[in-house]
């Protein structure tokens, strides 16, 4: 089992700050965050504010050679995946273990392929949505990791001994793979609606026409699930729809907040990779198709 001591986390945002600032209470000496130079000179003179408290934190340049990562968290928006693969190059030695929080699905084989699937813990994110509104980011503390291997336990126990020491909450699901598409399928059937809609949590499960909306994009990933081999998916739409009602009343989605502060949305992980996988599967997806087109023309 391996010794994990440094860590690298890659994204700042709503939920890379989370982890920012637990680790940073935990052992700030072990800590380093990479950012360009450009980030590099406006967090040290703006920092993040969590919660209220600013985070002075251990910044680094993706050119430092002089720090290896035992553990790197990438957590940038999926339109950042490409950099962090890039700029994490210097700081992965053959011990490292790398997980990715970002949504979606494919985050991992993109990583993989350039890393090696050896380095990799299958993981996502999973809480109550954190808001990020300039330098401020607030999150009420209801949030874990769930992660898991189907190949190599051990990185998944050294894991799980470094967040025990950290006081990081987590989850290991017996099937990772079935966890990861039943949150995919709650991302790509609520993020994408409510950024159209303009709905909060509450909003949608509220309205009848919502939930029945919504559990047609469902299906539409549920199909694909049973065609790439994911086991158990005659579960997973009560297994989502589950989860979905138990979101906060007044939370947003992260593609709603992006929508609002005229960022760039995740469609493309989203609607995009269901389209492109009914493709590869000859499965329609005509629900994921109108999501894609009223997104991209309100980007």
């Amino acid at each position: 089992m391996k010794n994990v001591k440094n860590v690298l986390i890659y994204g700042l945002g709503a939920i890379g700050t989370i982890y920012a600032d637990k680790i940073q209470k935990f052992s700030p000496e072990n800590l380093k965050i990479l950012v360009d130079k450009e980030r590099f000179e406006r967090y040290s003179k703006s920092p993040v504010i969590f919660n209220g408290n600013e985070l002075h934190l251990n910044y680094i340049l993706p050119s430092a050679n002089d720090f290896k990562a035992d553990l790197i968290i990438i957590a940038t928006k999926y339109d950042g995946l490409n950099d962090a693969i890039k700029n994490i190059k210097n700081f992965v030695s053959n011990n490292t273990i790398i997980i990715s929080l970002l949504n979606g699905i494919s985050s991992e084989k993109e990583i993989a392929n350039i890393y090696g699937a050896e380095k990799l813990v299958y993981s996502y994110f999973i809480g109550h949505s954190a808001v990020r509104v300039n330098r401020y980011v607030t999150q009420d503390g209801v949030n874990k990791i769930v992660f898991g291997n189907y190949q190599d336990q051990n990185n998944v126990m050294s894991l799980k001994e470094y967040f025990d020491k950290v006081g990081i909450n987590y989850e290991i699901p017996d099937d990772i793979i079935h966890s990861m598409w039943l949150k995919f399928m709650l991302n790509v059937s609520t993020n994408q609606p409510s950024a159209i809609w303009k709905y909060t949590f509450g909003e949608m499960i509220n309205n009848d026409k919502c939930i029945n909306f919504i559990i047609n994009v469902m299906k539409e990933v549920q199909c694909i699930a049973k065609a790439e081999g994911v086991k158990n998916t005659e579960n997973m739409l009560d297994e989502a729809l589950i989860s979905f009602k138990k979101m906060s009343p007044e939370g947003k989605t992260s593609m709603l907040q992006d929508v609002e502060a005229g960022r760039k949305t995740e469609v493309d992980m989203f609607a995009g990779e269901i389209i492109k996988l009914g493709e590869k599967h000859n499965i329609s997806t005509p629900y994921n198709k109108a999501l894609y087109e009223l997104i991209k023309a309100i980007e």
